[in-house]
């Protein structure tokens, strides 16, 4: 064989060989941690295959690593052994702790570096504002947003003679509280139950009332604050939930959801407060009744209520990983945020839909006409512009303050403290807290 004849055979056997390795590369695995299980995880695990099966250049991998502390716990320990995974799911209070981490790629830098042009205007404002900077810069991608609003059993207020309320205009608390007082006397074993107390009945009454949570704007304008919940009106609330527990019309089930849920589900409660998010859940464990949802109550001076704030978690995107992965990791976050993943996501969870031309689409089509209990909570999260005070609470150690301000909270309801007392007392532990935070980090 000649030399030029040898030459052009081993250049052929050279090209099929890089042709065969392209042609059955692996794709690049990109690592997600998240905190949905259950029916939920089934919805993240949808999402994650169609962008799978969208291209071929990327893998998603997602994984359950627990409720929402957990995954954060895994996260940290995770960035400390140089194992982090490309995107962490952290719930909302996680926020000030994340973005002065030092570990984290801001996801509007990452969208712009990787070629996104995206137009933040047409994302919900109130969604937003929670995870920006002090810039107006998003810092991570919003994904299972949700706000509380209100659930009443329709039967049982039928049975007492109470008309349904309304999904715009908010009932007063006084009126709730005729409202609880005629289910109890109707035979009902209790009036209110409320899911995730601190959020729902401080953190959310206070934000509707355009109170502050925490003095420099909530914590958004420094490091500097301190928390402001034992107002005088925020005093009177709990002290009115507690006055109602002496005759049933409002019933304690425990902090977080289960408790809660379980009475209503049983019907030993006729008005039961929680997230969006629990509509999936109510319309799969509900067969027994009709229920439907309504704006959270406001006091009577409150002509004008404020937006609810959010809840839920959003996705972090750590840095530290391979310069050519995250190419995968903006086209995913890219894909979430794709009108067809979110009206997928909001149907089939509750959650809200994070971007304006998805909400609008849903309407267009009609669904809100079909499913009216399902657009509560978006119209009482943008029913007003966020104030320095109702876009959101930005604090350190937030998670801490949480359980803070629960365990005062049951102290008041099992009468070893006034509310006044206990509400001084969670400023007081909340604010050494805050204080270590601004230690570490100022």
């Amino acid at each position: 064989m000649s030399k030029i004849k040898c030459f052009w055979l081993v250049m052929a056997v050279g090209m099929l060989i890089s042709f065969a390795g392209s042609a059955f590369a692996k794709p690049t695995e990109i690592h997600w941690w998240h905190a949905m299980r259950g029916a939920r995880g089934e919805v993240v695990q949808n999402i994650v295959d169609s962008f799978n099966k969208s291209q071929s250049d990327f893998k998603v991998v997602a994984t359950y690593k627990g409720a929402y502390d957990e995954v954060v716990n895994a996260g940290v320990a995770a960035v400390r052994a140089g194992k982090q995974p490309h995107i962490l799911q952290s719930f909302e209070v996680g926020t000030q702790t994340m973005m002065m981490s030092g570990a984290i790629y801001p996801v509007y830098q990452l969208m712009a570096d990787k070629g996104y042009k995206i137009d933040w205007t047409q994302y919900l404002q109130p969604v937003l504002s929670y995870y920006m900077n002090a810039d107006g810069n998003l810092m991570s991608m919003p994904f299972n947003s949700s706000t509380p609003v209100m659930y009443y059993n329709v039967d049982l207020f039928k049975k007492a003679g109470i008309p349904m309320l309304s999904k715009d205009k908010p009932i007063t608390w006084d009126k709730l509280g005729e409202i609880t007082g005629k289910l109890v006397k109707s035979g009902v074993e209790g009036g209110l139950v409320t899911a995730w107390q601190s959020w729902t009945q401080v953190e959310n009454y206070s934000a509707i009332h355009n109170i502050p949570f925490a003095s420099q704007a909530n914590g958004y304008k420094g490091l500097d604050t301190k928390l402001l919940i034992n107002n005088d009106k925020v005093v009177n609330h709990i002290a009115r939930l507690k006055s109602w527990m002496a005759d049933k019309r409002f019933y304690y089930g425990g902090q977080k959801y289960q408790g809660p849920k379980s009475e209503f589900i049983a019907q030993n409660a006729g008005v039961y407060i929680d997230s969006i998010s629990g509509i999936a859940k109510l319309k799969k464990a509900v067969k027994d009744f009709t229920w439907d949802v309504a704006p959270l109550p406001i006091e009577s001076w409150m002509k004008e209520p404020q937006n609810s704030i959010i809840g839920g978690a959003s996705l972090w995107v750590f840095k530290g990983l391979p310069k050519k992965d995250y190419a995968g990791v903006a086209a995913f976050l890219k894909h979430l945020a794709g009108n067809e993943s979110q009206i997928y996501w909001h149907k089939q969870t509750g959650y809200f839909p994070i971007t304006l031309t998805a909400y609008d689409q849903l309407k267009s089509e009609g669904y809100y006409k079909k499913n009216p209990l399902q657009e509560v909570g978006i119209k009482q999260l943008t029913r007003r512009i966020p104030t320095e005070i109702s876009r959101g609470l930005r604090l350190g150690y937030f998670i801490q303050i949480r359980n803070i301000i629960n365990e005062e909270l049951e102290l008041v309801w099992n009468d070893s403290k006034t509310p006044q007392q206990a509400l001084d007392n969670a400023v007081a532990r909340s604010n050494v807290k805050l204080r270590e935070f601004e230690r570490i980090y100022k």
